[in-house]
């Protein structure tokens, strides 16, 4: 049968299957487009469309006069959908697991009183657990919870289960607030997600509501190295 595939389509799966089974690992420097023209009978600027798809999906990464690179792979996450890490992590095929920090009973400061809507002092709960992809941490979860709603929250068992699978199996979250920044790590969470102190860190602030409930305050904390947020948006409703 005749190959209906395009040229670069071709070179592009090609690369893929590669990458997938581990030939080219990350950091890996892939074929140059000339080498990659000659060995597909194609043109440079063939190789060159392909390489640039890659690179535009994320998968490659193009040096300036070094070549074309593998790149990390990192955990990735929704901005506008509130999503179980561990099934997040479940979806890539990786094993979720949880190492509980702090789990207690706190004094809401203002900060916390204002954006979970109880007055300053408040009794409020406390988890701070940090999630793990296949060993690597990837994330510091930081959550403050209204007592009232969640009267056993500190009873649970946070190494089987999250914090979000936990409140949403009883509040199904209908509205959420996101606010993002990227932000340098204090010595105590860079030593928590095991990098250096200089490494960039994307800190996610997120408040969720069941119907006119506040149900929780959250801080999310990601290593820049290993974690990325996505957005799709539908632009007929814009």
């Amino acid at each position: 049968m005749p190959e209906t595939k395009p040229s670069y389509t071709r070179i592009k799966d090609y690369l893929l299957e590669e990458i997938e089974r581990g030939a080219f690992a990350p950091g890996d420097r892939i074929p140059a487009e000339n080498a990659l023209a000659k060995s597909f009978g194609v043109s440079r600027m063939t190789a060159n469309k392909a390489i640039r798809d890659l690179v535009n999906k994320g998968l490659l990464m193009r040096r300036t006069g070094s070549g074309t690179y593998v790149v990390e792979r990192k955990a990735e996450s929704s901005l506008f959908e509130i999503k179980n890490i561990a099934d997040e992590i479940a979806a890539r095929g990786g094993k979720h697991s949880g190492e509980v920090i702090r789990l207690e009973e706190v004094s809401a400061p203002e900060e916390v009183a204002i954006f979970l809507g109880v007055r300053t002092g408040s009794t409020v709960f406390y988890s701070e657990i940090v999630h793990r992809e296949d060993g690597v941490k990837i994330q510091l979860e930081r959550r403050h919870v209204n007592p009232k709603l969640a009267p056993d929250y500190l009873q649970q068992d946070f190494e089987t289960q999250t914090p979000n699978a936990i409140l949403v199996a009883r509040y199904p979250v209908t509205d959420v607030e996101h606010s993002v920044e990227a932000v340098l790590p204090s010595p105590h969470e860079a030593a928590l997600l095991d990098i250096a102190e200089g490494e960039a860190c994307l800190k996610v602030i997120r408040r969720s509501w069941s119907g006119e409930l506040l149900i929780s305050y959250t801080q999310l904390l990601h290593p820049g190295s290993r974690y990325r947020l996505n957005a799709r948006v539908n632009v007929s409703h814009l």
